[in-house]
């Protein structure tokens, strides 16, 4: 009986070990599930505003943030590891994949959408890819819509270039109405440098009644010779040089002193080489004082004052100022120095007879201030930046 009991003691004992195994194995609890959310407004994330994931245990290892194209929208882990945070806003009616891991090594995915941009606005820039510009062209951007947001857009424009020019954007009112943001070299541009614009725009609000930028921008140019004109309106003669030398001195016919006639006077830029056009006097104010095609045509502000061919006024050149307001010269001249020229030149008026200084935005008048008083145009703390 004893020794029964003994046994049946030992195969309790026994089997008394094995169930105490079975309950150690199952107090080993399974990790959960990694599990992240994002930052959403109702059903979606609000575009113009960043991304944020955050695990809802553990910490985060890595995250990866891609759209419908592949393209990444790149962010930082917090210190704590328990979110993640774009550094970019999210994009307007976009759909966006999240792919994040932990330090455990499990991963989790979701994919959320963005809200649509109730608005939309665009920029025009003014330099074309690959252009090769002259020595005073500065990077202009003019908005459709109105910019209330302007440090906002500022800190998302980005010049670079190949020899750390300094410079700083500066805002202005385009000749349109339209808001606009130039880039401004600190002096003229030195030739050779290769110069490229980013403007991460994309998610970006531009502010009450602007609306919400869906795309990014980007630009880069070559910088030409170093080419520029002065026209001294008491002479009526245009001088040319090149690196600082004189290669030409032009005899030419300006505008006549006195009235809506005259030229504009200070610092401008030849803006684009148009050729031939046809020039209307009603369309700038000055009645039917001329209807005509004109030849070898460069502008130089957007209220219509040129320098071009003007083989009419012959007998005026190097002698009186008598046109509606151009820099008017004989063919053959006219037609060497569009040849030679580049859009982006410095051109400066100077002598008596002038109607003063064109609106900044009239053109590119910004050479005529500062760079004191470029720079305080900037909306951002800390300008001027090195490109």
């Amino acid at each position: 009986m004893a020794g029964t009991a003994l046994l049946a003691a030992a195969l309790t004992a026994c089997g008394g070990g094995a169930g105490a195994g079975g309950a150690a194995k199952s107090e080993i609890k399974q990790k959960p599930a990694m599990a992240v959310s994002v930052n959403l407004t109702g059903d979606q994330v609000k575009a113009g505003e960043p991304v944020t994931v955050t695990i809802a245990d553990g910490r985060l290892a890595s995250v990866k943030v891609t759209d419908a194209k592949g393209g990444e929208l790149a962010g930082q882990i917090s210190a704590d590891g328990k979110t993640w945070k774009s550094e970019r806003n999210a994009s307007a009616g976009a759909e966006y994949k999240v792919e994040a891991q932990n330090t455990d090594s499990q991963s989790a995915t979701t994919t959320f959408k963005t809200t649509a941009a109730d608005k939309v606005n665009k920029v025009s820039i003014n330099i074309a890819k690959g252009s090769t510009v002259g020595v005073g062209m500065p990077v202009s951007i003019v908005f459709d819509n109105p910019v209330a947001n302007k440090a906002a857009v500022e800190k998302d424009l980005k010049v670079t270039t190949s020899n750390n020019t300094e410079g700083s954007w500066g805002w202005i009112k385009d000749y349109s109405g339209k808001d606009r943001v130039d880039w401004r070299p600190k002096e003229y541009w030195k030739s050779g440098t290769d110069v490229k614009v980013d403007m991460h725009l994309n998610g970006v609000d531009s502010g009450p009644g602007g609306g919400m930028f869906v795309k990014d921008y980007s630009t880069e140019f070559k910088i030409g010779k170093d080419r520029r004109m002065k026209v001294d309106l008491d002479t009526s003669k245009m001088a040319v040089t090149e690196d600082g030398q004189t290669v030409d001195t032009i005899p030419i016919s300006a505008g006549t002193p006195g009235g809506q006639k005259a030229s504009w006077s200070g610092k401008m830029v030849l803006m684009l080489k148009e050729g031939t056009i046809r020039m209307n006097s009603e369309t700038v104010g000055l009645g039917n004082a001329y209807d005509k095609d004109v030849d070898y045509s460069i502008r130089l502000t957007w209220s219509g004052m040129y320098v071009h061919a003007a083989p009419w006024n012959t007998a005026n050149f190097g002698r009186a100022n008598t046109s509606s307001g151009c820099v008017g010269m004989s063919d053959a001249n006219a037609k060497a120095f569009f040849a030679a020229a580049q859009a982006g030149d410095p051109f400066e008026v100077v002598g008596d007879g002038s109607k003063g200084n064109a609106d900044i935005g009239n053109g590119y008048g910004e050479w005529n201030l500062s760079w004191e008083q470029w720079q305080a145009k900037s909306k951002l703390a800390g300008a001027p930046q090195n490109g």
